[in-house]
């Protein structure tokens, strides 16, 4: 039987405290987003593109 439950995955978590300010604009930017992505989704897409952008050529 197999077992229920979240599939393993190659991730680690990574625990952020952020300012209240920084949060605001965290959420106004999710709102220019067709899909409003959630917190860490958003989060995730704005570091894929820094490291997109910052890449050692």
């Amino acid at each position: 039987m197999a077992k229920l439950g979240r599939p393993r995955v190659d991730t680690e978590a990574v625990n952020v405290r952020l300012h209240v300010d920084q949060i605001r604009e965290l959420d106004e930017a999710r709102k220019l987003e067709p899909d409003l992505p959630t917190r860490p989704e958003m989060l995730r897409r704005i570091l894929q593109r820094w490291l997109e952008d910052n890449r050692p050529t």
